[in-house]
């Protein structure tokens, strides 16, 4: 294959060139762009990739060695959080940091990824051969022996290709700044006064510890997802621990269902932790703690009616029970912990401060009776502890040192701090990020889960849920979804998020690779009959993506009578030369008509005609039997506002129309198609398969991949 890479003469992308020289792809070189421009690498065909990471996947996919990008969907991902992360290097404030972390990586591993050479292994590699003295400085120390011994095994491996290339571009300065700098210089980059600011306050590389605490109440969306990356990175970053914590106190919602599913999306994500744990682990010790609290005349039970105690708080009027005797307190303590009658009608609440202009302050409920079996502990317990109280008496005995908050929980900081101070626990540093809001979308899980019990989506895998399954089941690629989340980094602005991004960053990341299928609309085609066709149908094997051998190969029919879609067959006109693609020109001789609409068309090969000279180039496919039923499905947003406001109701911007089956007919070879499996049906769109081949009376089905452009709505 052709190609050209065009860069920036002081910024060579030495990461592509290294890359290509592995995978052997030949690349000629055209260092001409203007400073701090992106690389670009131009094909032979005429198309165009922008970007390091871009470029780097793309050479992946085609080196002759398939885990070149990772062997699964896994290792992609992984593969693509370190070509995030590789030009971390490149930061001079940043290097010795990142040789710390990355040696400790290495510890026990070959590769960065997996059990073979990725394109992650040639990102950071480069990058630090690019640095050139101050890394070969390092590398005759013996300051970070593992990540040494990483390097000096690549070198050794691939020392002809790589060494030319170091040679001819790396000088004793190295190679300059990054021509594109990654999400993690930007917030790093002190010296740029819009950049957010992310260090987490009093944090020492080794002593970090974080937590990502799902309720298990739900399936994770996209929301969760953002705060489960940041506290990933910031473990990473200073090399700390990573906690996944269940908050599992309010048994009416969890179940095992649900946890099962979070781990299982965590992992999708692609993160590791050090450890899973359960506040309900803690439900012995939080007991102690609220009785302890209510001998020290720090808390006390209140039978005050919900909407009574709403209102109070509201005011600032101090319960009738909260000057109750220390005994009165432990009896009605007693009697809630039973599950008795009396019990059942009392919480106990913290003795703040009922006059704090900050209402979370205002005595909130530490504990409430609940007689629901727990899905882990059964019915043991009859009171729970509240997320308020919970949170912090947990996070202080696990050791956490910074708890990652979105800032809707401003206003409680203040609480989560008081109430660690009456328990006379230890500080924990909170850190605030926004909290990712999409167009058109609920995260909330209350209102999702009314979608799912009244039947109005499959489950919690449905496609039009933002749920990390559901977005991945429409189509989405985990790598796109991180890129997505990353870039909006942890930044502490309130910000409403065009899907258009997401999709846009996806389809940059299946165009490139997915497999190219022909269909034609079952109930909106018109055969196109040649008359010097081939007398009997023949099959030609054609590449499945012109410009990615790795997609493979198909077999293509061809044929005297082919079937068109109905609205290029009323596009033509009589005379008119036409591009049947993949095959070559046709002229169109004859229109037939019944009722003003068009039931055949009649025309004749020229096969030697220019498709330069042609207007339509149209898909087609042979009239054979062995044509593939599919059912082609298209979704829209649940509800018709792009923003709720807080006093709306959703279920008064239901969308009435969310899902669209059109039959179509597809070419042969989407018999082999598999579930999960991404394609571009040429001149449709992008699809995901979501149930494969089984017989001829049953369609395959596949959804509809937004690809970043303005979606019509399906009403």
């Amino acid at each position: 294959m052709e190609a050209k890479l065009a860069f920036s003469q002081d910024s060579p992308p030495i990461s592509i060139i290294c890359a290509a020289k592995v995978a052997g792809l030949p690349l000629t070189f055209d260092p001409s762009l203007a400073a701090g421009s992106a690389p670009t690498l131009w094909l032979g065909s005429g198309d165009s990739l922008h970007g390091t990471n871009p470029i780097l996947h793309f050479i992946a996919r085609g080196a002759s060695f398939s885990s070149f990008s990772g062997q699964n969907a896994i290792e992609f991902g992984h593969v693509a959080e370190w070509l995030e992360y590789a030009p971390t290097f490149l930061s001079g404030s940043e290097f010795e940091n990142a040789c710390s972390f990355v040696d400790g990586y290495l510890a026990s591993r070959t590769f960065l990824v997996g059990h073979g050479l990725t394109i992650a292994d040639i990102a950071v590699w480069s990058n630090l051969a690019g640095i050139g003295q101050r890394w070969e400085s390092l590398r005759k120390s013996k300051k970070y022996q593992n990540l040494v011994r990483w390097f000096n095994s690549i070198d050794a491996e691939y020392k002809d290709a790589l060494n030319e290339i170091v040679a001819a571009y790396v000088g004793k300065r190295g190679i300059g700044k990054s021509p594109a700098p990654s999400l993690k210089e930007k917030v790093h980059d002190s010296k740029d006064p819009a950049a957010p600011e992310v260090d987490l306050p009093g944090a020492k590389v080794g002593q970090v510890c974080v937590r990502f605490a799902p309720e298990p109440s739900g399936y994770l969306h996209i929301g969760h997802a953002k705060a489960a990356l940041l506290n990933k990175y910031f473990a990473e970053r200073y090399q700390g621990r990573l906690i996944v914590r269940f908050d599992d106190t309010n048994p009416s919602k969890e179940s095992n269902e649900f946890v099962e599913n979070l781990l299982k999306d965590i992992e999708t994500l692609g993160i590791k932790y050090d450890a899973v744990t359960y506040t309900s682990d803690y439900f012995p010790k939080l007991m102690e703690m609220a009785e302890s609290l209510i001998k020290q005349g720090k808390a006390y039970i209140d039978d005050t009616p919900k909407e009574e105690m709403r209102k109070e708080r509201m005011d600032g009027i101090e319960s009738k029970c909260r000057n109750n005797t220390v005994e009165k307190n432990l009896s009605l303590w007693k009697e809630m912990v039973n599950g008795t009658e009396r019990g059942m009608q009392c919480c106990v609440r913290g003795k703040l401060d009922m006059q704090d202009p900050n209402k979370s302050l205002r005595d909130p409920v530490y504990y409430r009776c609940n007689t629901d079996p727990h899905h882990r502990v059964g019915s043991k317990y009859k009171v729970y502890p509240t997320y308020d109280f919970a949170c912090p008496f947990v996070d202080a005995l696990e050791g956490v040192t910074h708890a990652l908050r979105s800032s809707e929980y401003h206003d409680r900081n203040a609480q989560y701090y008081r109430i660690l101070q009456d328990m006379g626990l230890r500080r924990v540093e909170i850190y605030e990020f926004s909290r990712l809001n999409m167009v058109y979308t609920l995260l909330s899980k209350r209102k999702l889960l009314w979608f799912v019990q009244n039947k109005k989506v499959e489950d919690w895998t449905d496609p039009r849920f933002p749920t990390v399954q559901g977005i991945v089941r429409r189509g989405l690629k985990v790598e796109a979804l991180i890129q997505f989340i990353l870039q909006q980094g942890a930044s502490k602005n309130l910000n409403l998020m065009e899907w258009d991004k997401l999709w846009t960053i996806n389809k940059k990341i299946i165009d490139p690779v997915c497999a190219r299928h022909t269909a034609v609309l079952k109930d909106q085609r018109v055969i196109f009959t040649l008359t010097n066709g081939p007398e009997k149908p023949f099959v030609r094997i054609l590449p499945r993506h012109k410009k990615c051998e790795a997609a493979g190969k198909k077999a293509t029919t061809f044929a005297n009578r082919i079937w068109l879609d109905y609205a290029d067959a009323s596009a033509v006109s009589k005379g008119e030369e036409v591009t049947l693609m993949d095959w070559g020109n046709a002229i169109i001789k004859e229109i037939k008509m019944e009722n003003g609409v068009i039931t055949e068309l009649v025309g004749e090969l020229h096969l030697e005609g220019s498709v330069k000279t042609t207007k339509l180039k149209t898909t087609w496919l042979a009239d054979i039997e062995e044509l593939v039923p599919l059912s082609l499905v298209e979704f829209d947003y649940l509800i018709s506002k792009k923003k709720l406001e807080e006093n709306e109701d959703f279920l008064d911007n239901l969308n009435p129309c969310t899902r669209r089956e059109t039959p179509a007919l597809g070419d042969a070879n989407m018999r082999n198609l598999k579930r999960g499996e991404v394609i571009q049906l040429e001149r449709k769109g992008y699809f995901r398969c979501d149930a494969p081949f089984i017989r001829s009376s049953k369609p395959v089905v596949l959804f509809a991949i937004p690809d970043g452009r303005q979606q019509a709505s399906l009403n």
